[in-house]
């Protein structure tokens, strides 16, 4: 599968970018990862997607000089090298990773297409309750990019803290509490692994183009 892959800074952290080409896939190209065998009956769209979203997290390692590609867990999630902490995220085209030589450390990143207006109105209530909703068109953002911020933080999040709790978190389980031009912060509405309830965490965001990506 042909991939370029890039960096950027996001909140001090190198984030690894592979923009990739689905249409030059061949299923010889899961060989490259140990786990190949999982994928055997995965849908096309599934498998390259899966595998860029290795190959950035392989450079991330890379350049905390640790030669691995993460596996599969048994809930789906990425299995980092035991001192180091890590994330992947993917959409369209694009596969991004970030990963920190501190197994402890929350850390997610999220990408995420914005949404057109009409479908943020529709998802809306899935995603966010009136007190957010409240708080995100007092933002002075365009309510689909807000929500799409909101919806992208809570992923980041849960990601992040998914070693600690290994169990899905319901979009409920935080709420946007600040949003400006670089950050926003989620408090938690329930008890989470060790962190009790109003427990803040700071996020940085970034708008490039039509997307916008989130990171803990």
């Amino acid at each position: 599968m042909r991939t370029t892959h890039s960096t950027f800074r996001l909140a001090g952290h190198a984030v690894h970018q592979i923009t990739f080409d689905p249409a030059t896939f061949n299923d010889a190209d899961l060989l490259w990862l140990p786990h190949h065998n999982t994928l055997a009956h995965a849908a096309p769209k599934r498998k390259t997607e899966h595998l860029a979203g290795r190959i950035a997290a392989a450079h991330a390692l890379t350049a905390l000089n640790e030669r691995a590609i993460p596996g599969i867990g048994p809930s789906g999630e990425p299995l980092w090298p035991e001192n180091i902490a890590g994330s992947i995220t993917h959409s369209g085209t694009q596969a991004m990773a970030v990963a920190v030589r501190n197994p402890h450390a929350p850390i997610g990143i999220d990408l995420e297409a914005i949404l057109p207006e009409s479908e943020a109105r529709e998802i809306k209530e899935g995603v966010i309750d009136a007190q957010e909703e409240m708080r995100l068109l007092q933002s002075g953002y365009p309510f689909a990019l807000a929500l799409t911020l909101a919806f992208s933080a809570k992923e980041a999040l849960f990601k992040a803290l998914f070693p600690r709790v290994n169990a899905f978190m319901a979009f409920d389980s935080a709420r946007i509490t600040a949003l400006d031009e670089t950050r926003l912060t989620l408090t938690l509405t329930r008890p989470c692994a060790s962190f009790p309830v109003e427990t803040p965490f700071t996020l940085a965001w970034l708008r490039d183009a039509d997307r916008v990506i989130t990171l803990l």
